[in-house]
């Protein structure tokens, strides 16, 4: 299919229905460690919505009254815990986002009568600024959804070297409490070890204050590891962080700011 995927997701605890809007693999920004390949710089296509409709729809039929979770997913994961606007690009650059939120909560409606999975945003946040996306955000807090909110870093030298992309830490602050207004907002960091070495004590110390000043309009932090190659050239400079560094990091985030952390190495 174009642009409706099925995946088991550690973070979401079960199978998690992907909408993938960036088909040509473009997005906006260049993180270290997206795993898509021929990643490019830009936004999608036109989206085809009587295509992802019916491509929606399909799906739902195998997973609710088919056996796809019983051929496709392990015992203990066969639950759909989430449809998730997640692809191989940032999904709200397509012009037609907020379309998109309506066809997908269309198809919950017409198909999944009890125990409807939970509507998401996976999101670096960048186009808070444009009324259809903060329409389409609107659209998922109303049906009890979340976002996802990307924040890899609290400094701006630290967010070019990871995301590729000239933000301010300000930037980033005003663009979570918009998030935040509009739908339940956690922010999510991926960390991992750069040349071998874990982020340093400034960057990190940036990344908790940038927490503190967001702590009234956000409702959590997931942090979570690499689970995945990179597909970048910085990949063979990437490795992981034990678990252990990870959980202490989160008894700061806590500590400093009251938020729940949870934690995926």
């Amino acid at each position: 299919m174009k642009y409706v995927y099925a995946v088991i997701s550690r973070r979401a605890g079960g199978v998690s229905v992907g909408i993938n809007l960036n088909p040509n693999n473009a997005c906006n920004w260049r993180c270290v460690y997206c795993q898509v390949p021929d990643l490019k710089r830009g936004g999608p296509p036109p989206i085809d919505l009587e295509r992802l409709e019916a491509e929606l729809r399909g799906m739902l039929v195998q997973l609710y009254e088919g056996d796809f979770l019983e051929r496709h997913a392990p015992l203990g994961a066969r639950k759909v815990v989430d449809i998730a606007f997640s692809g191989n690009g940032e999904p709200t650059t397509a012009t037609e986002f907020a379309e998109a939120v309506e066809c997908v909560g269309r198809c919950i409606d017409a198909q999944v009568l009890d125990e409807p999975p939970r509507l998401r945003l996976i999101t670096n946040g960048s186009m808070l600024g444009r009324a259809m996306v903060r329409r389409g955000i609107a659209l998922i807090g109303a049906r009890a959804g979340e976002v996802w909110f990307k924040v890899d870093a609290g400094d701006a030298a630290t967010m070019r070297r990871i995301n590729g992309v000239a933000l301010q830490p300000a930037t980033v602050l005003r663009r979570l409490r918009q998030c935040g207004e509009l739908c339940p907002t956690w922010v999510q960091t991926c960390l991992f070890a750069l040349d071998g070495k874990p982020p340093e004590p400034a960057a990190l110390a940036a990344y908790l204050d940038l927490l503190f000043q967001a702590k009234g309009s956000i409702d959590g932090v997931h942090l979570y590891g690499l689970a995945r190659p990179s597909f970048q050239p910085e990949a063979p400079r990437l490795s992981r962080l034990p678990g252990e560094w990870l959980e202490e990091l989160a008894g700061r985030i806590q500590g400093k700011t009251g938020l729940t952390v949870r934690v995926s190495p």
